[in-house]
């Protein structure tokens, strides 16, 4: 289970509300299916804590027609959220992100990943959140997307843009496993939870902030 450190009434609720989400028509357990790719689509799979947080944010991109909350790095015989919590599985949390690449570019994905979506100086943890299941990876998923991460990377390096080491590792893509139905589009379903308004709304808030052109019209 997530480690909130938001007290008590906070660890509680996550196994309560999924437990609801269970009960609740449309909201069970069984993983999400894949949308249908739209003609020209690409795939960006990358991890950097908690899943709720980095799809809310890759969801608010223009030419991103999908994004879904999974497990990589590890067996699909372990993609479960329980046994993910455990930290022995080899996964990581991580959204599988489908994007026009005549919309949106693999770079800019990379460059809303390293400065808003998560911070890639964090080692096995993430915000409140610890354990190798929270880690940062790119996983690539062919030689041209290992080579633009890996340019990145250094790039940011040689910029001296983070006060500390960037810790993220670019690992092949072995496979990804959609996460329980109740983990999709879990941010924009409940934006009062208490997790959600203290660790992943103020990472939006920056996204168009930082990159307005690529953030799709507020719907509000």
């Amino acid at each position: 289970m997530k480690k909130y450190r938001l007290g008590l009434v906070f660890a509680l609720a996550a196994p309560l509300l999924a437990l609801v989400a269970l009960l609740v028509p449309g909201q069970g357990s069984a993983p999400a299916r894949a949308a249908a790719a739209p003609p020209g689509s690409r795939v960006a799979v990358l991890a950097g804590g908690c899943f709720w947080g980095m799809e809310d944010v890759f969801e608010n991109l223009k030419g991103v027609s999908n994004v879904v909350a999974g497990f990589s790095g590890g067996s699909a015989a372990t993609a479960q959220y329980e046994t993910v919590s455990t930290g022995t599985t080899g996964h990581a949390e991580s959204v599988e992100i489908t994007y026009d690449p005549k919309r949106i570019s693999y770079a800019q994905l990379l460059a809303v990943f390293f400065t808003v979506a998560h911070d890639p100086t964090q080692l096995n943890r993430q915000g409140p959140d610890a354990g190798t299941q929270y880690r940062s990876v790119v996983f690539y998923a062919d030689d041209a997307q290992r080579r633009e991460a890996q340019a990145y990377v250094h790039q940011l390096t040689a910029q001296k843009r983070f006060p500390d080491p960037i810790v993220t590792q670019i690992l092949p893509l072995r496979g990804f496993y959609a996460a329980e139905a109740y983990h999709q589009h879990f941010a924009q379903l409940h934006p009062d939870y208490p997790y959600i308004v203290i660790n992943d709304a103020p990472k939006v808030v920056a996204l168009r902030q930082r990159f307005p052109a690529l953030v799709k019209p507020s719907s509000n």
